[in-house]
């Protein structure tokens, strides 16, 4: 046997102990390898590129070949080519790594959003926590109103010198409230109230550029699945609906009418208030939704859910269907009753019955005042602009919401203690009925206060707390999706 053949021989059981193992199996080095390694002799064996872009499905594509001195290499597409391999290390040894997700035809379809997306979205989800904090803080100070343009980029600059100082205190005095609500206010406090609305807007502007930019990174870097580019672009709409609106309601409080008619309260419109607010509240649910489904996606995929068939077969049954169904109304319940609160807070609504749970002389108003013509504005048709306008109907329907919202929460706790839910759903129950107690208290001490500062904050932001531990025991009641691990 000539060198050549004897080292063309050497080199078909390598590759044949590489890509098919040596198990005992019949499987040899294929055939349209073998015709091309005969034809190679020693000398060729340093500098010949082997192609092995056809290797049998069995094995999948190989993403390198490495000898054990350390191989130069080139990866185009589905070729991999391995230049310049001595004959001797190769002959000593030789590794074939297959990737499991390869194929000829291209890179795979992800299956699962990247770890890092999860805590992306929820870092996210935590920020629009403090703007909806710090926004409720900006109105409770009557501060939303001290910044009378909308300037997207330059109005990221606070004003440095004295004269900028001034120009903005004189465009502030051109407005309905600097004559009816702070009125004769010098120049230092107006620079405090100035203060509370460029930051709230710094804030939303700075979670845009935290938003945006990871979101195209990760998108780029197919760090997301299909699902998920559809789910950060949604997202992403509904941020900027967020800012839109937010100059929406801004506009609102600015209107010229405002300053002219006597009866007129230079405030924003209840309506933009609760959109502005409402769009707020989906952006963190849908974050924080997102978020914690990577998370438990990523679990799944890499084995870390110990017997998923078990904990699924759980989930589907009838009684937890049943009762994860319930648990979602309840948490659209939770949301109308912060929006309703919304309504509240844009018409001043808690300044008015401050005693619980009397209104008054009794549990409601007269209806008389519940149901004033007042509000319909010589039109006996659109009496319905009671419950959306009239101060003393609109805390009714707070209340009456709140306490619905906290006796069917209360319900679903008991029925929930006698149901064979998850750990962590049973603690996430136990911490949903745990906020729910707090906020009717938060709730109750601030109307009888008559709306302090700090308890109206607090109040406004367990309502986020609330409705998160919700959409936190919603999604730990939510059906595993089985799939391959990773």
């Amino acid at each position: 046997m000539s060198v050549s053949m004897a080292a063309s021989a050497l080199l078909q059981r390598s590759l044949s102990r590489t890509l098919f193992g040596n198990t005992g199996s019949k499987l040899t080095t294929p055939t349209f390898l073998l015709s091309h390694l005969s034809s190679i002799n020693t000398r060729q064996l340093s500098t010949t590129a082997i192609s092995i872009s056809r290797l049998p499905a069995q094995i999948g594509r190989a993403n390198f070949l490495r000898a054990s001195v350390g191989v130069p290499m080139r990866n185009r597409g589905s070729r991999i080519l391995v230049n310049h391999i001595p004959t001797g290390a190769f002959r000593r040894s030789m590794s074939l790594s297959a990737s499991v997700e390869g194929a000829s035809s291209g890179s795979p379809r992800r299956t699962v959003d990247a770890p890092i997306v999860g805590y992306w979205t929820l870092f996210c989800a935590s920020m629009v926590f403090g703007i909806i904090v710090w926004g409720g803080l900006t109105r409770l100070t009557e501060s939303g109103l001290s910044i009378v343009e909308w300037a997207p980029i330059s109005g990221a600059k606070l004003p440095t010198s004295d004269e900028q100082w001034e120009s903005e205190f004189e465009k502030y005095k051109q407005f309905p409230e600097y004559h009816k609500v702070h009125i004769g206010i010098t120049l230092d406090d107006f620079k405090k109230i100035y203060f509370m609305e460029w930051f709230h807007r710094n804030i939303g502007r700075l979670f845009g550029v935290v938003y945006l930019l990871p979101a195209a990174y990760f998108v780029s870097k197919g760090m997301v699945t299909r699902a998920g580019v559809a789910k950060i672009g949604g997202l992403g709409l509904l941020l900027l609906g967020q800012g839109v609106m937010g100059w929406y309601m801004v506009s609102s409080g600015l209107e010229k009418e405002l300053g002219e008619r006597p009866d007129a309260v230079p405030r924003v419109s209840q309506y933009r208030l609760t959109s502005h607010l409402s769009l707020a509240y989906l952006l963190y649910a849908g974050l924080s939704m997102y978020g914690w489904n990577v998370f438990r996606a990523n679990r799944l995929a890499k084995g870390r859910i110990s017997n998923p068939e078990a904990l699924r077969a759980l989930l589907t049954k009838p009684a937890i269907v049943s009762y994860r169904r319930k648990i979602a109304a309840a948490t659209l319940l939770v949301g109308v009753t912060c929006m309703s609160g919304a309504m509240v807070a844009g018409l001043d609504a808690g300044l008015i019955y401050n005693e619980f749970p009397t209104m008054g002389l009794g549990l409601t108003p007269p209806l008389n005042e519940l149901w004033n013509s007042f509000f319909a504005r010589g039109d006996p048709s659109a009496m319905w602009r009671n419950l959306t306008e009239n101060p003393a109907t609109v805390q009714l329907e707070h209340r009456i919401l709140a306490m619905t919202t906290f006796f069917t929460l209360s319900a679903l706790w008991w029925k929930g203690r006698r149901l064979p839910l998850p750990r962590g759903a049973r603690v996430v129950l136990h911490t949903m009925y745990g906020v729910a107690w707090l906020q009717v208290a938060l709730g109750i001490s601030t109307l009888v206060n008559f709306v302090p500062i700090a308890y109206a904050s607090a109040h406004q932001a367990n309502s986020v707390l609330l409705l998160a531990s919700a959409l936190g025991l919603l999604h730990t009641l939510r059906p595993l999706k089985l799939a391959k691990k990773i």
